[in-house]
């Protein structure tokens, strides 16, 4: 299958960033001349994807100000504003009417609106169609190597699979492909995280995985984003 969907996690409110998110929502923030979100957006409609839904919360009028509809990159922004962040799994079950047209199960991609990589979305298809495929909904992950902020990891990676013990683990990416039929019985409006679904899906042998090993930054401070932005410029 060819994925169509994707969606952009852009309601935090980026509390390590201050003073720069005073006054500017993070995803806006710029490196290599460009907004954060931007470069998503970009690599999302380049990778075929024709709807994107983007949440926000924290200055969420700035963002919508600065995409517009999305027109510029030929695809349709769809924003799903949220009076107070509700997390990452808050945040999907708030904008699954952006998700689902008439109320059809999506596979899709969400990703954080904070992550730079150089990751090929449409290298996700094939595994969309493998969910797609499952009598229930699963989930796949995109690991990187671990960062020296978090060297521990976060669940092990063996032959695409993804487990809570043994085996090498890995950093997840903030990239991952979900189903919508895991929110839609959860309510709306309510703050949730995502991670016990993760470990609920990997527990349960429905989660896959693969390890990506190119240009990979979860922008989490001031230093990291000007490091950052000088690594793209020089390029």
């Amino acid at each position: 299958m060819s994925l169509k969907k994707a969606m952009i996690f852009a309601a935090g409110r980026g509390e390590r960033m201050r003073p720069l998110t005073d006054t500017c929502p993070k995803p806006l923030l710029e490196v290599g001349g460009k907004p954060l979100v931007v470069w998503q957006v970009e690599r999302l409609a380049r990778a075929g994807f024709r709807t994107i839904v983007i949440n926000h919360a924290w200055l969420g009028e700035q963002i919508e100000a600065a995409l517009g509809d999305g027109s510029r990159w030929h695809v349709e922004l769809r924003y799903s504003p949220e009076h107070e962040a509700l997390e990452t799994a808050g945040g999907i079950v708030q904008a699954l009417p952006l998700l689902e047209d008439h109320g059809a199960s999506e596979v899709f991609v969400a990703v954080s609106g904070d992550v730079y990589a150089d990751f090929d979305y449409s290298a996700l298809n094939a595994r969309a169609a493998a969910l797609k495929a499952l009598p229930e909904p699963g989930m796949h992950l995109v690991m990187v190597p671990n960062p020296p902020f978090h060297p521990e990891g976060d669940f092990a990676l063996t032959d695409s699979v993804l487990s809570l013990d043994a085996g090498p683990r890995f950093t997840f990416g903030n990239i991952g492909l979900y189903d919508t039929r895991m929110f839609r019985d959860l309510p709306r409006g309510t703050r949730r995280a995502l991670r016990p679904y993760y470990r609920e899906t990997i527990a349960r042998g429905l989660a896959t995985g693969e390890l990506y090993e190119g240009l990979w930054e979860n922008v989490g401070t001031p230093a990291q984003l000007e490091q950052l932005d000088r690594r793209l410029r020089a390029r």
